[in-house]
């Protein structure tokens, strides 16, 4: 059986995520108690596992002191021999949940306990954290529309099979700020930049004139070598250690030319050889 939790701040995608699942065949479950989850599966277990994909949406609606009990019930499943746990972690940044509630005006689920929007959405940040540190996969929805979300659900949630490794190369500006979701970051901003070439800065890493320049740089091609090597040597050490999804960074000043070649060819290699690899350009929108 595949369980798949999803939890994240009120506001994130939690439900647009759980749409997703619905869509692709998972039995889905939203604003479950956490103290019920383990009856729940031993029962659908029980039931000669007629059910063998299931989603369940578990945040701060729960009770506190339901709360608190999923990271030991993750564990619980983590080593149960006849289940495939994943806990999906949604989140955005402050400002953006902020704008989300505010243009939506639904009440937030803190409203009880703090009345004031802002400090809702921090507490609950806080009220979560145990929880967002156990994630498997932590999608940063600061930049994602509600199909971009249900797109990556479906790519690197739904169609990863058993044992295998989602890996993700997302490229983007440390202007704009460093992604939330990323596992690891490399730099590109010492590499020769096309944006001082007045005639290829209207262009992106996607297009030909800049793929062009960036392939005659010796200096990318041996960044491109040396993280590809870097992964190629270490990839398998993080799925032994049951590591489910990875997603590398991929940045440089405005994530318009050099981070945005550099990943496309990262993620074409890897592409070669692995089964569910995707490449995401957050600042190409």
């Amino acid at each position: 059986m595949k369980l798949v939790i999803i939890s994240g701040r009120s506001g994130s995608g939690k439900s647009t995520a759980l749409q997703a699942l619905e869509d692709v065949g998972f039995y889905c479950i939203d604003n479950l108690p956490a103290k019920l989850l383990p009856d729940l599966i031993n029962h659908m277990l029980d039931d000669d596992a007629q059910l063998t994909r299931i989603a369940a949406c578990i945040d701060a609606r729960n009770l506190s002191s339901n709360l608190e009990k999923l990271p030991d019930i993750w564990r619980q499943f983590k080593q149960h021999p006849q289940i495939s746990v994943e806990l999906l972690y949604l989140d955005a940044s402050h400002e953006t949940l902020l704008k989300r509630y505010s243009s939506t005006r639904r009440r937030h689920p803190m409203a009880e306990l703090i009345s004031n929007l802002p400090d809702s959405i921090e507490y609950e940040h806080t009220l979560l954290a145990p929880i967002a540190d156990l994630a498997d996969l932590r999608i940063d929805t600061t930049r994602l529309s509600i199909y971009e979300l249900r797109d990556t659900i479906k790519l690197r949630v739904a169609d990863r099979k058993e044992q295998s490794l989602s890996l993700q190369f997302e490229s983007f500006g440390f202007k704009h700020g460093v992604p939330m979701d990323v596992d690891m970051v490399f730099d590109m901003r010492i590499l020769p930049n096309p944006y001082w070439v007045a005639e290829l800065r209207k262009f992106t890493g996607l297009d030909q004139p800049v793929i062009d320049f960036l392939s005659q740089e010796d200096d990318v091609t041996e960044m491109i070598k040396d993280i590809r090597q870097y992964l190629d040597k270490w990839l398998p050490h993080f799925m032994q250690n049951n590591r489910s999804y990875i997603t590398v960074g991929i940045g440089c000043t405005g994530g318009q030319h050099r981070s945005v070649y550099v990943a496309e060819q990262l993620g074409n290699h890897f592409k070669t050889h692995m089964n569910n690899v995707n490449i995401r350009h957050r600042e190409l929108h």
